[in-house]
């Protein structure tokens, strides 16, 4: 509590914020601290909700340093203010008890494929505009990648089930363990009177190595585990073959529970992930390797070679001496992709050579009335990013049904 009103007295409040042009979603900053000092909790969480629905969840898991902190004038000279941990006690203290708004209803039925963060801004919106939302989600909670991808240490599962209860409450239906593309398809959804329809069905199929040994039973990828890790047997020496946000969240989950040895190794020269988490990874107990091509995996652990870079740090070619790595088990955190079960099942429905869904500038994919944004159609990016596309998208699907009606 102190420590928060403390970093908000700091604020300059800037004529020229720079905090607000380093946040994806422009939140009002100044104008969230103003309110803050000024005892107004409940108004500054009102307008952060209405800007970011997942204000709570990005002041937790955003890459803070590489936005609004890090681009605080403070920390030119020192250290900037802490823009996440004011945001994260006003949104934490008024979540639960806020009122949303919504238009009475028009009577349109509204579909959400995947409740992730792009499917759950989504639902809020159209809501509020007065339509009659239904998520479908193939897990058996809502949350996506918030809920089986993000370690509970990083984003409590409890914040998902909050959010469950406050679109429930909002009256949004949600259909949990109901795969679209299985024994419902799209064609369904429509006979059935839905005007529009929203894909956010995130990213879940992991991407392979493509090198021998991938399907050997101590190899494992990054997602799946991280979607319930408690169903690993991990043994002690554990081997990570990529080093970005999703292997240090590996690292950090596996460090955390038991004595093991854990090492990540990546191609390039340096990591992907966000500083804090390299940092926090290490502190962890993780070790890190780079430079690091693996050419196969076997059962005693993988194999790799050094490659050898440029002065500029581009890989341009690799040493020829094999380099053998005991581990008990191997885990391949490469980046994911979408799974093609409504592409197959959709007809129309086009997507890239990488799987991810194509859209129009509005959204809009190659079936008239069937919208998509988040990760499905970006790949793999931020939470802040899926919810600044949906927002927009939700404007140009109420467009969208507004002109049915011409």
């Amino acid at each position: 509590m102190v420590h928060v009103i403390a970093e908000a007295e700091r604020c300059l409040q800037c004529r020229k914020p720079m905090c607000m042009e380093g946040c994806p979603i422009s939140t009002e900053i100044p104008r969230m601290i103003r309110c803050f000092r000024e005892g107004k909790v409940k108004e500054a969480g009102s307008f952060l909700f209405e800007n970011n629905p997942l204000s709570l969840v990005c002041s937790l898991v955003c890459d803070h340093n590489r936005q609004c902190e890090g681009h605080c004038v403070l920390g030119r000279k020192g250290q900037p203010v802490h823009i996440s941990s004011i945001e994260n006690y006003i949104s934490e203290a008024c979540l639960d008890n806020m009122e949303i708004e919504c238009a009475p209803s028009n009577g349109k039925m509204i579909a959400v494929i995947g409740g992730g963060p792009a499917g759950i801004t989504i639902a809020i919106e159209m809501r509020r505009m007065g339509y009659d939302v239904t998520i479908f989600d193939a897990k058996d909670r809502i949350g996506g990648i918030l809920r089986y991808g993000i370690p509970e240490f990083r984003l409590p599962k409890s914040i998902i089930d909050r959010y469950a209860r406050k679109l429930r409450s909002i009256g949004i239906s949600i259909r949990p363990n109901t795969t679209i593309g299985g024994a419902l398809e799209i064609r369904d959804l429509v006979r059935d009177g839905y005007k529009a329809i929203f894909i956010g069905t995130g990213v879940w199929r992991p991407k392979k190595l493509s090198v021998p040994g991938e399907s050997l039973g101590n190899v494992h990828f990054a997602i799946d585990f991280l979607a319930n890790p408690a169903s690993y047997e991990l043994g002690e020496d554990i081997a990570i073959i990529g080093a970005g946000n999703t292997a240090m969240d590996v690292a950090r989950t596996i460090l955390r529970n038991g004595k093991h040895n854990v090492t990540l190794y990546a191609r390039s020269l340096k990591s992907d992930a966000n500083e804090d988490e390299i940092e926090y990874a290490k502190l962890d107990g993780a070790k890190i390797e780079f430079g690091m091509k693996p050419v196969r995996i076997e059962k005693a652990g993988p194999v790799f070679v050094r490659n050898i870079f440029d002065e500029d740090g581009k890989a341009i070619g690799s040493e020829d001496e094999e380099i053998h790595i005991k581990a008990d088990q191997t885990f391949i955190a490469i980046s994911q992709g979408p799974k093609s079960k409504l592409v197959n099942t959709t007809e129309g429905l086009k997507a890239s050579a990488s799987g991810l869904l194509l859209t129009n500038d509005k959204g809009e994919t190659t079936c008239e009335g069937i919208f998509a944004a988040g990760d499905v159609v970006l790949g793999a990016k931020t939470v802040v990013q899926a919810v600044r596309y949906a927002k927009e998208v939700a404007r140009n699907m109420d467009e969208y049904v507004r002109s049915l009606e011409g």
